[in-house]
Formats: structure tokens, sequence, C-alpha cells
């Protein structure tokens, strides 16, 4: 028997407005997940936030296959009352985009401060990345 994907009312809408996107069906809580190519995710991001997704309850990316794909993911929500307009869309992204280009080396256009937030800057290569070589030394530091 074949299951068919079914598509969500946001999937729908992207469709309408000729907004390029894959839709990957629900997750296991019903939430509908979308796939976005990096090129085209500014400006559904914009579009997104304008149809009411306005927070962004986390950031994260990982490496989809060895030398391969990255992934950036970001989970967005609606909250009706009590919010601000920010003077961009999902501030809070900032740390976590950092997070992701220190440990796996992807570089997101337009970002304000794309650097080093957890390793050091002298630091070569991608943690997280599939194809990553451990250097053969550890650094001692002191714990006091």
């Amino acid at each position: 028997m074949r299951v068919k994907k079914m598509q969500g009312n946001l999937s729908a809408w992207l469709v309408k407005h000729a907004l390029i996107h894959r839709s990957l069906g629900f997750d296991y809580q019903g939430i509908e997940t979308l796939q976005i190519k990096s090129v085209d995710w500014h400006s559904i991001a914009v579009i997104l936030y304008v149809y009411g997704y306005n927070y962004l309850r986390s950031q994260c990316a990982y490496d989809v296959a060895l030398g391969g794909l990255l992934a950036s993911v970001y989970h967005l929500t609606r909250i009706e009352y009590g919010v601000d307009q920010p003077e961009e869309v999902w501030k809070s992204v900032d740390f976590k985009e950092r997070e992701s280009y220190d440990m796996l080396g992807i570089y997101y256009d337009n970002h304000p401060r794309s650097k080093r937030i957890l390793m050091p800057e002298s630091w070569i290569g991608w943690p997280l990345r599939k194809d990553y070589i451990a250097p053969n030394f550890y650094e001692i530091q002191d714990a006091h």
C-alpha cells in the first residue's frame, strides 16, 4: 500500500504564489515541513513572517551525508499576542546561525557577524562535518 504525502495549507499557499519549495509532509506532531533552497530562503522567510510566522523557536544545522549536503533547519511558529514587531525578521537567529557556521561551516548570506562562537578563531575545520578529521592533538585546559 502506497501512502501519499499530503500538502499542507502553507505549502498550498506558497504554490498559489509561485514560491519554489518542496513539501515534506508532516512530522509526528502534525507540523508541516518544507524544504527550501538556500537561494530562495530569504525571500520566503520574509513572506512567512508577513504570513504570521513571527517567532523562531529554534534553528539548527546538520551534515546530511559524507562530503555532501549541509542542511539548516528553522522551526517557526505564530504568536498571536504580546510580541513587538522586531527590527529584522527573527533577530534571535543570529547566535544560532553563528553556531551552525562554527560547527559545520554553513555561510549565511547577509549575516551580521559570521564568525566563530564556540571554537577558537585559530581552529581549522568544521568539527561536526562528517568528513572532518580530528587533529592528532588535544588542548588541555585548566578547569579552575
